[in-house]
């Protein structure tokens, strides 16, 4: 089943044209790691797909359903309450945690499934189960300063996994970490993608993303300038992709 499509995405920031017609379809259980130089516009590019950032041509559609479309040169999106259904899809990891700092990491976890209409007693419920499943249960009640930034980056992983997203975004989860802390942080997603989470990640982790995904893009200049395989990639005859991928990959 596709429960993503994106098609002809377009973003310009101040004339500058950042998105040239982006096009990505992910089907049920897929894992896409999404790499490219800095500036290549993948994080642009996944803001849009999250509709954190507004399309200016193009067409984005979850499970079948659309939520925004080109008219007549300009982008429609879904009505409120449709739109409200769909964001219910997918969840997003940031880089930098984006934890209340006042909340403790249950309340962190709790509150974003009340405001999506769950019960205090179903939310707390689910709260402690990803915790429990993320190593955290006994964190529940420490404040996100109280915790490491591997941890911190768990609880928000558990945070949007407790909103039950058929498909889950990440953007650079591990750039603020230490590389010490890497390693807690991929072990979580690696065990996601043994479960057949469908995930789209925006890495610079090359050997990971090589391990995790079942298909890898790299974009550069606002383009996908290469899709494929990982291993059709890493083994590319493409010089810029050699070049790449041999500085990040550590070869």
């Amino acid at each position: 089943m596709e429960l993503l499509r994106v098609e002809n995405c377009r973003k310009s920031f101040d004339g500058e044209e950042i998105l040239k017609g982006i096009s990505l379809s992910v089907n049920e259980g897929e894992v896409v790691s999404v790499i490219g130089p800095s500036g290549s516009g993948k994080s642009t590019f996944l803001r849009c797909a999250c509709m954190l950032e507004t399309m200016d041509g193009g067409f984005l559609a979850y499970a079948g359903k659309f939520a925004a479309k080109e008219e007549n040169g300009k982008v429609v999106y879904a009505p409120h309450v449709e739109l409200k259904e769909i964001r219910k899809t997918y969840g997003l990891v940031f880089q930098n945690f984006n934890l209340f700092p006042h909340y403790t990491v249950l309340k962190n976890v709790v509150e974003p499934q009340m405001i999506a209409g769950k019960t205090r007693e179903e939310a707390e419920k689910k709260a402690l189960e990803c915790l429990e499943k993320l190593g955290l249960s006994d964190k529940a009640k420490n404040y996100p300063c109280q915790l490491s930034g591997g941890q911190q980056q768990r609880v928000s992983i558990a945070r949007a996994l407790a909103l039950e997203p058929k498909v889950l975004f990440f953007d650079e989860p591990t750039s603020a970490l230490d590389p010490e802390l890497t390693g807690e942080v991929l072990k979580v997603i690696r065990d996601l993608a043994a479960l057949h989470m469908t995930m789209i990640i925006v890495t610079h982790e090359m050997n990971f993303a090589r391990e995790v995904s079942d298909r890898m893009i790299f974009m550069e200049n606002g383009v996908i300038r290469a899709e494929g395989k990982p291993d059709d990639l890493f083994n590319s005859d493409d010089e810029r992709l050699k070049s790449f991928m041999g500085k990040l990959s550590g070869n």
